[in-house]
């Protein structure tokens, strides 16, 4: 789902949510020849299948990054790691999880980092920062190239339960962004998770709601950005035209491209 538009662009750079939510979490990212994937959820075979699906294939991916150690976005990993020589960037706090099996192939491919770390595959230089959420360590990540003579940058950031200022350094002024839009406020209290699950995604560890996710995608829109996806979409207290209503009100702005990321198919952004 979508409004779509044009974004401008030279050099051939492309963005596609290969699934969102809570079932599994996979972000593709190609900029001329160089692609990589932001998470590896579900598992090898659905990523793998997914990526063929829009043209691409495993083989071209040159590194995984990896937000944060939740099975949504790391539980392909694994086997990913067995069969492809992919480096897997992480902090070195998510990348525990995998300590319980130190002899798996995973180890050789993993590379462990300090939450701000900076990796360049090809021509395309990866930052992280941090990101507010209940695990470990979570963070964003920001993609930076150039498209001919001008710097572009695109911005990723899927699970946070608010926007820091942190968040906002990584991801204003890119030209294109990923964000969460996680639940809608009133669908999530009138519904039927038990309370202690509704605190943790409504509180500053948990998820980002629609109406601060809009917010932000103005605050995206004043400083450049030209497109935005929205992800990690609840199914069970969120709608999709409820959280592209919420933040087409909020851009307020017929240049810039709004999109929803589908929970079990791909989309691209753009």
């Amino acid at each position: 789902m979508n409004e779509t538009k044009e974004i401008k662009q030279t050099k051939q750079w492309s963005i596609v949510s290969l699934y969102s939510g809570s079932k599994g979490n996979a972000i593709f990212v190609r900029v001329g020849k160089d692609a990589i994937l932001i998470d590896a959820g579900k598992s090898a075979r659905a990523l793998c299948t997914a990526l063929r699906e829009i043209g691409s294939d495993i083989s071209e991916i040159g590194a995984i990054f990896v937000t944060h150690d939740h099975h949504d976005h790391t539980s392909a990993l694994e086997i990913i790691a067995k069969y492809h020589e992919i480096p897997i960037h992480m902090t070195g706090e998510s990348a525990v999880i995998f300590d319980r099996t130190p002899d798996a192939p995973i180890h050789a491919r993993l590379v462990r980092h300090d939450p701000s770390f900076c990796v360049t595959v090809g021509e395309l230089t990866v930052r992280s920062f941090r990101t507010s959420h209940d695990s470990r360590m979570s963070v964003g990540y920001r993609i930076e190239f150039f498209d001919g003579e001008r710097p572009c940058a695109i911005g990723v950031a899927t699970d946070l339960g608010y926007v820091s200022n942190e968040v906002r350094e990584g991801l204003l002024g890119c030209d294109a962004v990923v964000l969460e839009s996680n639940h809608d406020l009133e669908m999530l209290q009138n519904g039927s998770y038990p309370y202690d699950l509704k605190k943790r995604i409504a509180s500053r560890y948990g998820h980002l709601s629609n109406t601060d996710s809009a917010a932000f995608c103005s605050e995206l829109s004043e400083g450049g950005t030209k497109a935005i996806l929205l992800a990690h979409l609840s199914e069970e207290n969120n709608e999709p035209m409820l959280a592209l209503n919420e933040a087409l009100c909020a851009v307020g702005n017929d240049g810039v491209c709004v999109c929803v990321a589908a929970p079990d198919c791909p989309t691209k952004l753009g």
